[in-house]
């Protein structure tokens, strides 16, 4: 590798350069120019400190971002995406990614880049929740990338390693609260009693099996076994009221469930519209529910109506994956604490997470530690033989 200093004669004006000349990690030969000496020395060294790291693509090679953007969104088109998540790669490519740093070249992206971005996305207005599902879509785009050879280093992936190191707080794995995040058992009792007819099955059945909205909405009556107390999960509606798999291998699953449940579903296939989908909660026509009218429906006017409200009167929680968390919480909790004091890869399956790891990052605060002292001083007197 060297820096050099080009000189030649154009139109009679005599003009200069700095030029780096290197050889890739392929053996072909490269250069870059640049105005000013200490520019080229700077990029003599950022490309010895790639070429070390087997993370170097020439800049002659290297696409745009806009490029790759396009790439990586045809790809996951082709790879079979749900609707939901191409259409929310497009929005978050479109609207932030492109305007913002389309033009760069791909070789171009380092942490800083993606850290100026952030910088600029919040400044603009946008929440810590968009803000980070924007640079994890930006993550994808350049995993996408990497895979396809056009960039050998993921700035992304980069900046969170960093963040790691120094401990930074993830604000995604913020812990979930019980009466902020999670409604607490009373709450819960007071959502299920006070729901609308209409709705109360559906409520119920999300209260004690923890099943996604998206699956509820799947839901057969196929795959619901009463006398055996279980459903099977084999299929879920996504937010454009198509059917398809479980959002994962691990979503397929089995999920045991009492007589609360069986009998109110016993009363409401009574009640239920007939549905060609052999839906279990179907719309008036029997078509797939949307989401939207089970929470405005039925949801919020149970909050209200049972008084789980904020000080304003509006509904504390207005989303069914807070009943979720309330079914994760419960599986979770001891014996003597109301909850079923299951152990944690059992939580995992009912769940569906694909990872105990998942189960853990969202959950893990919530199992008992069993290190109080009252259990200490027993573990202590029992080794002595004293107890």
């Amino acid at each position: 590798m060297s820096v050099r200093k080009r000189i030649w004669t154009w139109k009679g004006e005599v003009r200069e350069r700095w030029m780096v000349d290197y050889s890739d990690a392929t053996g072909t030969r490269r250069s870059q120019s640049f105005a000013r000496k200490k520019d080229a020395d700077a990029r003599n060294l950022a490309i010895k400190t790639e070429l070390a790291a087997g993370t170097h693509v020439a800049a002659s090679r290297s696409i745009t971002v806009a490029s790759a953007a396009e790439s990586w969104i045809k790809g996951s088109e082709a790879n079979g995406l749900e609707r939901s998540t191409v259409k929310q790669y497009r929005e978050h490519a479109s609207l932030h990614i492109i305007p913002a740093i389309g033009h760069l070249k791909l070789s171009d992206l380092n942490p800083q880049v993606v850290r100026r971005l952030e910088d600029d996305l919040r400044e603009q207005g946008r929440s810590p929740a968009m803000v980070s599902k924007i640079i994890r879509s930006l993550g994808s785009l350049l995993a996408d990338a990497h895979e396809q050879g056009l960039v050998l280093q993921n700035a992304v992936r980069d900046l969170r390693s960093r963040r790691q190191k120094r401990k930074h707080v993830d604000q995604r794995r913020k812990k979930l609260e019980v009466g902020v995040d999670i409604p607490s058992g009373k709450e819960v009792a007071l959502i299920m009693s006070n729901a609308p007819d209409r709705w109360r099955a559906l409520l119920i059945t999300a209260v004690f099996t923890g099943l996604r909205a998206s699956e509820l909405r799947g839901l057969r009556w196929k795959d619901v076994d009463l006398k055996a107390g279980e459903l099977h999960v084999r299929q879920r509606a996504d937010r454009f009221n198509k059917i398809g798999q479980p959002k994962s291998e691990a979503g397929t699953r089995t999920v045991p469930f009492g007589k609360v449940v069986a009998n109110t579903l016993k009363e409401w296939r009574l009640a239920c519209p007939n549905s060609e989908l052999d839906l279990v909660f179907p719309n008036g026509a029997g078509r797939i529910e949307n989401l939207a009218n089970i929470i405005n429906r039925g949801l919020i006017p149970a909050c209200i109506s049972g008084g789980v409200a904020t000080k304003t009167g509006k509904a504390k929680y207005t989303g069914l994956h807070s009943l979720r968390h309330f079914y994760a919480s419960w599986c979770i909790n001891r014996h003597e604490d109301g909850g079923l004091g299951l152990p944690p890869k059992v939580v995992q399956e009912r769940l569906g997470h694909a990872s105990i790891t998942m189960t853990f990052d969202r959950y893990g605060h919530l199992f008992p530690r069993g290190d109080n002292t009252e259990f200490t001083d027993a573990a202590e007197l029992r080794l002595m033989g004293r107890a």
